[in-house]
């Protein structure tokens, strides 16, 4: 696929979305600005909600903020990408496309949103005062590599499978939810019993998750340690799902 198709499937991927709609591609500017004042106004107004040993009103929500839209550029990205090769089906009989490049589309489109959300996210933190390390911030656009690669990579191996067992849609959205409950994204996991955390340490999305809510929440570098895990996991299974797909490629395109 080349870069010219790439980009044309992502600008539609935002046209068809919000096709119809009065505002149109505005939306894509006011979600995460919506979500960024309710977040704010509920957790921090109206419940007051703070986490201990910090008096920061919007503490909360800063923590909270940084990890829901890394989250939500994962989770988009996994279970849109598990459904492209059917829902491109009518694509792929018209054109020859190599399938392992269809879901980058996708990831381009998720980062693009994730990149406005993060901007709002950006001048909230300077709105609070809360402050941003300009230096832990440097190491952002890597994190966000690290974790759309494996987002990918994953998302690219329930796509193959989805072919032949069109229920995984449903599993992977259920999967999506009991995934975001088990990631100290809406808790801290200093707060969680000491058995939790020891499950939390092979939860690769808690590894991600936290780089993040190092860089905005505590203003320091991420752990590359746990960075560097991520990675290797991303491409171990980024070459498993290779490897199924090669299996399985001339039945894809048959089922197709």
């Amino acid at each position: 696929m080349n870069p010219g198709l790439l980009f044309e499937l992502a600008r539609r991927d935002f046209t068809e979305r919000y096709a119809g709609s009065i505002l149109g591609i505005l939306w894509m500017f006011l979600w995460p600005l919506v979500m960024i004042a309710i977040y704010t106004l509920v957790f921090s107004r109206v419940m007051g909600a703070k986490l201990p040993g910090i008096s920061s009103v919007y503490s909360y929500s800063i923590y909270l903020i940084a990890g829901i839209l890394p989250w939500t550029a994962f989770a988009n990205t996994v279970s849109r990408s598990s459904t492209v090769f059917v829902d491109k089906r009518h694509l792929l009989t018209k054109l020859q496309i190599f399938l392992p490049r269809l879901p980058l589309y996708v990831v381009l489109s998720e980062t693009i949103t994730f990149a406005i959300s993060l901007a709002f996210y950006l001048l909230f933190l300077l709105f609070t005062g809360a402050g941003i390390s300009w230096r832990a911030l440097l190491f952002l656009p890597f994190v966000f590599a690290v974790q759309q690669i494996f987002a990918y990579a994953l998302g690219f191996f329930f796509a193959v499978l989805n072919v032949f067992i069109r229920d995984l849609r449903e599993f992977v959205g259920i999967l999506i939810q009991v995934w975001f409950w088990m990631t100290p994204i809406v808790y801290m996991k200093s707060l969680v019993p000491g058995f939790a955390q020891s499950l939390l340490l092979w939860n690769p999305a808690a590894l991600f998750i936290e780089a993040y809510q190092d860089i905005f929440f505590f203003q320091r570098l991420p752990n590359f340690r746990s960075l560097l895990v991520l990675t290797l996991l991303g491409h171990l299974l980024l070459a498993l799902a290779y490897f199924v797909f090669k299996r399985l490629e001339k039945d894809v395109r048959d089922f197709l």
